[in-house]
Order: structure tokens, then C-alpha cells, then sequence
């Protein structure tokens, strides 16, 4: 029986996660997720590709989502912790995400600056405004606040265990399930091998071929494959690149017929409600791998 393992959420975009026992999805995701975001001065959102010290800043957001805490975990910055009302009412600011324009709600020159001195670069903090509409394309779209594009990211620890044995061939060492950042982590999930003669049995990238899945009280729709970036090359407890993997290793077994290299799937919210660690994982469709 396949279940979940960890729950993340990522209240501002790009900065480190919290692991949760509990959550609710909304239909744009897990709740808070993505609600915030690092902007440059002129509204260009902020990633991990040209500022990996993104990793190091820890947000905690309160439960009904009006405080948010933001600390550095390279402790001897001396960066301190910057609190503050988190505001839905401010006047909005043009953002840019991949070329796409969208709207933020500023949230101060106290948290701004605290950003700026610890990115090392001019920088503002937004929120997703209540009235945003953003829906992120897929095979089953679906609403998504500031994530790169569909508004879960589900990753199995099969997929996991199979790439650091294809690294360990090369001489690298294992990564955690932290270098990919996904919000869902799903052990004993089946797929069925062809290869083997029909039998079910527990495979690396099943979620591949997962289209409607149920946990908890919560419906997920299948959008897509997760196409890995440079994020994937930052070691997220230090805030900084460490060589060419996992991408190089990637990329010999996991090229997309479209381009790029895939790891994990993207989910659409199909059916809000809560979930929890240990949950069941229940795949309702299931349907062909694409790469």
C-alpha cells in the first residue's frame, strides 16, 4: 500500500520549506504555498538559479496566513529574523514570472530591506492577491499561486532511490529528497510493469502514470511532468551550487521527448481537503508514462 511520507509547504517562493504532519489543499495548492514571493525592484521574480541563498531564508506563516516570520539559517550573517503583518490591502505591483505578467501585493520596506542585505540584491517581497487567476496549463490545468506551474509537485522515494543508484555508478554521492523540492513524498507507490508479465509491484516513476490519485479527503488530477532545472544543482542547507548533479545522471535516463530532463510529476487539485502523513495513497487512473 502506497502512502505519504512527507508533506512540504513553501510559503515564499524559491526559500526553504516546512515539513508538516497535517495540511489542507486549497484548490491552488497546499495552503500558503507559494502565496509569496522575492521580486527584484522592478518586479522580475527571484529564483533559486541566480541567487541560491534563496535556500538559506526559513519562513513560518501563521495558520490563518496574516504573520509571516522570515530568519536565515546561516546563522553567522547575524541577518536576525524580520515578523510582520502580512497586508492584502496594499497597492499592487506589476511581477513578472517566466515572462508572464501577473500582480503582487507589496508587503513593506522593513521585510524588503531585510531581503535586500541578505541576497546581496535590491529586492521586495509580494503576495498572491486574492483576486489572482492564474491557471497552470497541463493534461488536467488547474489554479496555482507562484509555483514555476502547476500547483503540486508529487515525487516518489522509488524515483529517488533509483537516481543515487545511477549516481553512485558514476561516483556521486546520494541527494536527498530535499534538492527537489517537492511538496508531496509517496513511498510503495504500484505500477504496473509490463516487462515482468503484468505483476503490480512497487517501481520507480509510477507517479509518471498516475492521473487521478486520492488522499485523504483530497483529489489530484495529473498536469504534468516535472521538468528539473539548475535549482536541482543547489545543495539547499547551504545556499550554493555544488556540481553537475543531479542533472548529469538525468539526463542519460530521463530526457523528455519534448526536451529537457523530467523527475516527479505536477498535480492539479481536483477535490480540496486535508491529508496527512501516513495517509493512503490511492491512484484512481492510471494511464501511459510519457518519456
Amino acid at each position: 500500500m502506497a502512502n505519504v511520507v512527507n508533506l512540504t509547504c513553501y510559503p515564499v517562493k524559491g526559500c526553504a520549506g516546512t515539513s508538516m504532519s497535517d495540511a489542507f489543499m486549497t484548490p491552488a495548492g497546499l495552503a500558503h504555498d507559494r502565496s509569496f514571493m522575492v521580486i527584484s525592484e522592478d518586479g522580475i521574480f527571484r529564483t533559486q538559479r541566480r541567487h541560491p541563498r534563496l535556500a538559506l531564508i526559513r519562513p513560518a506563516v501563521s495558520a490563518d496566513g496574516t504573520r509571516l516570520t522570515l530568519d536565515s539559517a546561516d546563522s553567522t550573517a547575524g541577518h536576525g529574523t524580520v515578523r510582520l503583518d502580512v497586508t492584502t490591502t496594499a497597492p499592487r505591483r506589476d511581477v513578472d514570472l517566466f515572462g508572464a505578467a501577473f500582480q503582487g501585493i507589496d508587503q513593506g520596506d522593513e521585510v524588503a530591506a531585510w531581503l535586500s542585505e541578505v541576497l546581496d540584491a535590491p529586492s521586495r517581497l509580494v503576495r498572491v492577491p486574492p483576486e489572482h487567476d492564474r491557471i497552470a496549463d497541463g493534461l488536467i490545468p488547474g489554479p496555482s499561486g507562484y509555483a514555476d506551474s502547476s500547483a503540486v509537485h508529487l515525487l516518489s522515494c522509488a524515483s529517488l532511490a533509483l537516481l543515487n543508484r545511477r549516481m553512485a555508478e558514476r561516483g556521486a554521492p546520494p541527494l536527498s529528497m530535499g534538492r527537489f523540492r517537492p511538496n508531496i513524498v509517496v513511498d510503495g507507490l504500484d505500477g504496473h510493469d509490463h516487462e515482468s508479465g503484468g505483476d503490480w509491484t512497487a517501481l520507480p516513476h509510477a507517479e509518471d502514470r498516475a492521473r487521478r490519485i486520492t488522499i485523504g479527503s483530497t483529489e489530484l488530477g495529473y498536469a504534468k511532468l516535472a521538468v528539473r532545472c539548475a535549482v536541482t544543482l543547489v545543495a539547499q542547507e547551504v545556499g550554493a551550487r555544488q556540481g553537475p548533479e543531479p542533472l548529469r545522471t538525468l539526463a542519460g535516463y530521463r530526457r523528455a521527448a519534448n526536451g529537457g530532463v523530467v523527475f516527479g510529476t505536477k498535480f492539479s487539485v481536483i477535490t480540496p481537503g486535508k491529508l496527512s502523513v501516513g495517509n493512503e495513497v490511492a491512484v484512481n487512473e492510471w494511464g501511459d508514462a510519457e518519456p
